[in-house]
């Protein structure tokens, strides 16, 4: 009998839909937690912008100082006791290993091609760091294969319970992530 999911994980690459796939998972019920907010209520203590850039290196930061699984330390002591959540921003192999001991955890990798993937981040107006292509490269591959308190994107996504490919339209992505829960 297959064990119900009460933890969702979302990696991914920038751009993908991991954002799409919180609001998805929120209509069905579930929690919204981020790691990343972990990093931006330390930004905000700081007195720092949150722009990509402080993003990383804070993140990096924090998990060099109290250990590569911090935030998601942090951010399961904000969900409830048996609380079904979806916990997006997970980029270090540490998180999934953190995570992996929670009861009905599983993680999804969100990926699209490149080219889409930068239309989508140019159209949301964030500080991305990325003018151009070319720069958004550049940043992405700062984030692949960092060190054991850095962004693991790349062994995050291939630790993954599922990689979902989001390059049609919308209630296709939904489709794939109905599969899920």
């Amino acid at each position: 009998m297959k064990k119900p999911v009460r933890l969702i994980g979302l990696t991914g690459t920038n751009g993908a839909g991991k954002g799409e796939a919180v609001a998805y998972f929120v209509a069905k019920g579930y929690a919204d937690f981020s790691l990343s907010d972990i990093i931006r209520e330390e930004l905000q203590a700081r007195g720092e912008a949150v722009t990509r850039d402080n993003l990383i290196r804070t993140g990096n930061e924090l998990r060099e100082r109290f250990g590569a699984d911090i935030l998601a330390r942090r951010t399961m002591a904000k969900v409830g006791s048996g609380e079904r959540a979806v916990i997006d921003s997970i980029r270090n192999t540490w998180e999934i290993a953190f995570l992996r001991r929670q009861e009905g955890f599983i993680l999804l990798a969100i990926d699209a091609p490149i080219e889409v993937r930068f239309a989508r981040v140019a159209v949301r107006g964030r500080d991305e760091s990325a003018a151009d292509l070319a720069a958004f490269r550049k940043k992405e591959a700062q984030e692949q294969a960092g060190g054991a308190t850095a962004q693991q994107l790349e062994a995050c996504m291939a630790a993954a319970d599922r990689l979902i490919v989001n390059d049609g339209t919308l209630p296709d992505f939904h489709r794939k992530l109905e599969e899920v829960a």
